[in-house]
């Protein structure tokens, strides 16, 4: 079965209260507000299919949720007139909106033809990985109690950038969860001088990796910087034809 080349377009906000506050070295949040893109399609045997797609915008690239719903809203006639998956590609730049999108798009085309979106694109079947519980940036204490909650998880991720603390809450998680692994994410608040400073103590902690400790405009700095913890690109690094400059 397939769709009709007549497509539908929904779009609509939808906010989350975070238990507390979520905080990274950039500030903090309260509530996660989310876009949502809805595809809809008649099917052969007259039922509708809906595709569904997420997004949350993100300021670090100028993004808003005003603008991101323009943004997709913008695409309706397009994708009225036929606009598919691949076409969206080029029709906008990537960010949120295209990919709230795609999302929705792929989750489409597994609706209407009845494969899993893992078999439409060619891939083999997914399988369960370990993934990262994130904590948020917080008191040495704080995180140290988080963690203890958390101590059953094999993957923590803390999120710092206060560098004179820094060590501190990673004792505390780690005096909290001495099994977990720890990744450690400066959401770009370190300076090279602090990150030169807080890598031996982080190295003894047991720190498996250490997520963009700069701010992308000074990977520079990194250039011969000889580092006791594998660094990870998050910011600096959004496409593959950045992957030369990063290196």
């Amino acid at each position: 079965m397939s769709p009709t080349r007549r497509i539908g377009l929904q779009v609509r906000r939808e906010r989350y209260p975070i238990r507390g506050a979520f905080a990274i070295a950039r500030g903090s949040k309260r509530e996660a507000e989310v876009v949502v893109a809805e595809l809809s399609a008649a099917m052969a045997d007259g039922r509708v299919a809906r595709g569904w797609g997420e997004c949350v915008p993100y300021g670090r690239y100028g993004e808003t949720v005003v603008g991101v719903v323009a943004q997709i809203e913008a695409m309706r006639e397009q994708i009225g007139r036929g606009l598919g998956r691949e076409a969206l590609q080029t029709a906008m730049p990537p960010g949120a909106a295209r990919n709230a999108l795609d999302c929705a798009f792929w989750d489409l085309d597994a609706k209407t033809t009845g494969q899993p979106v893992w078999r439409l694109a060619g891939l083999s079947e997914p399988r369960p990985v370990t993934t990262a519980y994130t904590l948020s940036l917080d008191t040495p204490v704080a995180m140290g109690r988080a963690a203890a909650e958390r101590a059953h998880m094999p993957l923590l991720k803390l999120k710092l950038g206060n560098a004179p603390e820094d060590v501190a809450r990673v004792a505390a998680v780690r005096e909290a969860a001495p099994a977990a692994q720890l990744i450690v994410d400066a959401n770009e608040g370190w300076t090279i001088e602090a990150l030169t400073d807080l890598m031996p103590s982080l190295a003894d902690l047991g720190v498996a990796l250490i997520e963009q400790p700069l701010p992308a405009d000074h990977d520079g700095d990194l250039a011969g910087f000889s580092s006791l913890i594998p660094i990870g690109a998050d910011e600096s690094c959004h496409d593959s034809r950045e992957l030369a400059a990063l290196a």
